[in-house]
């Protein structure tokens, strides 16, 4: 089985959000020569947690300091932008590391909608052009003459292009388009994947490229050396989500800080919700949950995104 990663370019409370980005970069240099498949990145707007805000400028730099690993965007938040400029960047992007650049795309706004509309004033409509708007990006990527215009650079090879969901719809579009689709099981905690997944086989339309169905699954793990540490640095992700659930956003909190705050009573019935389906523990613990969810979903690859363990004072993250 195939493992690759999904970072978020998280920032942590006491560091700047430059730092964030930094962060990203080391880690894309520290799992390539362990042996990971991909390193994706993804897009999200007016969030103080999660600051990638432009994944494709941080694939040029990855690319420029790793040698073999796939470098991809999870995703390009699609409805943002014109496809033919997406196209073009992305064929940037392969000619600086040709055969290694996937397209994730994305029709969700990856921010709160004042800041869609800030990015693109038809945002109230522009998610209902997603499937014209993939259909355009594969023939950019593709051909690259579309609708009279050429995307350049014309290059031997084109980017992979993914479709990305957490729903039943980018499962239907991935399978009638024939791509490759990821479901963002980190996002629902699992909700909706044995469906989704379903209808992405069932309904598949074997494309050129993609004679077979290709699926992977985003989860979210961490591993440390005791079950007990592992879950004590898990809880900042815990704070972040039941806050953010409250609509209260921020940068990560440090385990030690919430620790001593602990949890509500209310809060309990959510944590222990999301303990039940985390993928947190010692690394055997972690990887055995791993296999059983790659033979549950008959997977060959899982993508993760990597959980922090903060040190107190602010100190520099390791994944």
């Amino acid at each position: 089985m195939k493992l690759s990663v999904l970072d978020q370019s998280v920032s942590i409370l006491g560091r700047g959000e430059d730092a964030a980005i930094r962060d990203t970069l080391e880690l894309a240099q520290h799992v390539e020569p362990l042996g990971y498949h991909r390193f994706w990145l993804s897009e999200h707007h007016g969030l103080p947690t999660i600051v990638g805000s432009a994944p494709e400028i941080l694939m040029g730099a990855i690319a420029a300091r790793t040698e073999r690993i796939r470098i991809g965007s999870a995703g390009v938040m699609l409805p943002h932008y014109s496809a033919l400029k997406v196209a073009e960047q992305f064929r940037v992007l392969e000619s600086l590391a040709p055969g290694r650049i996937d397209l994730g795309v994305g029709r969700a706004p990856g921010g709160d909608m004042r800041t869609a509309l800030a990015l693109n004033p038809n945002a109230h409509s522009a998610a209902d052009a997603f499937p014209q708007q993939v259909k355009d990006l594969q023939a950019w990527t593709s051909l690259p003459r579309h609708q009279g215009i050429t995307a350049h650079p014309i290059t031997p090879r084109a980017p992979e292009i993914w479709v990305l969901g957490s729903s039943d719809y980018g499962a239907r579009l991935a399978a009638h388009f024939g791509l490759p689709y990821a479901f963002a099981y980190f996002f629902t905690d699992g909700q909706g994947a044995e469906q989704a997944m379903a209808l992405y086989r069932a309904g598949y339309q074997p494309s050129e490229r993609h004679p077979r169905p290709q699926a992977t699954l985003c989860v979210w793990a961490l591993a440390a050396d005791t079950e007990a540490e592992a879950i004590h640095h898990a809880s900042s992700r815990e704070r972040w989500r039941v806050d953010r659930d409250r609509g209260v956003f921020g940068a990560l909190q440090s385990p030690e800080a919430i620790a001593a705050r602990g949890f509500t009573a209310d809060e309990m019935p959510t944590i222990e919700r999301m303990r039940a389906r985390a993928f947190v523990g010692t690394a055997p613990q972690v990887a055995a949950k791993l296999r059983d969810l790659a033979q549950r979903f008959e997977l060959d690859e899982i993508v993760i995104t990597p959980g922090r363990t903060i040190r107190p004072c602010g100190d520099t993250p390791m994944p």
